[in-house]
């Protein structure tokens, strides 16, 4: 999915500028042949821009719920598109052998309890009989002290034994992780279920916090450090025609994908009246504030040939070819990357039929 949106952000990526910064015109100039050009001064001055990409909807939280003990499906109290609570009993299912174990378990800690309650009260009968000098000897207290320490130790361990049956007795009970809605019902009652048993197509359950959303974006490796600090930005669906939603990047991936060249950000959507939907497309307005080394020109004197792209500068009366690369774009401005300097001057109507080294004189 991201592959084809990160295709799409490539081949389409929309901009429209929050400022601008346009270059001053000059008067016009001539070479040998007599052709008239524009020149035009270079400003250095980010191009603050809003870019349009495709993003999609998520789930805030989403999970798969499976079962954790083998059993009986008993009964299954959702369907699809159920609203669920937090802790709410979802599905209930039968094991006899688990009941039967943790009952036998819990027989065994209250017998061995009992056995330590009686070895705890002759320990503390004798250790009190024994301050009377001549009465019990000192090894009598030792070995009734050892005996307490022994079924002390039996206790704590069908404790333990209890506790751990405890609780897989209570996962035959089935809970809501958080709030959501239920968008897979994938069991019935009776089925087979279990971490080893063979359950197409395998969640017994799909469960998806709805009310809050996650929207996805692939900003292309370009714009990934121009993220403006305001970090408010507008996005609208398809499905939702005249309807834009706003909200702020709350998470950056901090890294770039190697295979699509673009860092993943996440916008946080409040969602509840439940208009939007996990799975939805969106294009989503993302606001960039430029370099702080860009150029900007006129977007006509920038020169594309299948080889490199230059814009034409004029140096002691003679034109020169500078290579640049191109950053924002806006209306009739770009940014430019290239060996130039502030207020030098670019000839405005740039093409191929200007060679380099032509003599340029000022009209007039």
């Amino acid at each position: 999915m991201y592959k084809y949106l990160f295709i799409i952000a490539l081949s389409g990526v929309m901009i429209t500028a929050c400022h601008e910064s346009k270059p001053k015109q000059k008067p016009a100039v001539k070479d040998s042949k007599g052709r008239k050009y524009q020149l035009t001064t270079v400003v250095r001055e980010p191009l603050s821009s809003t870019i349009q990409l495709p993003a999609v909807l998520e789930a805030y939280q989403k999970v798969s719920i499976y079962p954790r003990v083998n059993g009986f499906v008993k009964t299954v109290n959702v369907d699809r598109g159920s609203a669920v609570r937090r802790g709410q009993v979802l599905i209930t299912l039968e094991a006899p052998e688990i009941i039967q174990q943790y009952f036998a378990a819990q027989s065994k800690y209250l017998q061995s309890k009992a056995v330590f309650a009686a070895s705890k009260d002759n320990y503390e009968r004798t250790l009190a009989v024994s301050e009377t000098p001549g009465t019990i000897s000192a090894h009598d207290v030792e070995v009734a002290n050892a005996r307490m320490e022994a079924d002390s130790a039996i206790m704590n361990s069908e404790l333990a034994n209890f506790r751990a049956l405890e609780a897989t007795r209570s996962y035959l009970t089935v809970t809501a992780p958080f709030d959501g809605v239920i968008t897979e019902r994938n069991i019935h009652p009776g089925a087979l279920v279990g971490p080893g048993a063979r359950m197409e197509p395998g969640a017994m359950l799909m469960l998806e916090q709805e009310d809050r959303l996650r929207l996805v974006v692939q900003v292309p490796e370009v714009y990934s450090a121009q993220l403006s600090a305001t970090r408010q930005v507008s996005f609208h669906v398809n499905a939702l025609p005249g309807k834009v939603f706003t909200g702020n990047i709350s998470r950056q991936a901090g890294s770039l994908s190697n295979r699509y060249r673009s860092e993943a950000v996440e916008v946080d959507v409040t969602n509840n009246q439940h208009l939007l939907k996990p799975g939805m497309y969106a294009e989503i307005s993302v606001p960039v504030t430029g370099s702080v080394q860009a150029m900007v020109v006129p977007s006509s004197a920038i020169v594309t040939s299948t080889e490199k792209k230059y814009v034409v500068a004029v140096r002691d009366g003679q034109t020169r070819w500078i290579d640049v690369q191109e950053g924002n774009h806006h209306s009739d401005s770009t940014e430019i990357f290239g060996k130039l300097l502030p207020d030098e001057k670019v000839i405005a109507n740039a093409n191929d039929e200007i060679k380099e080294g032509m003599r340029i004189d000022q009209e007039g």
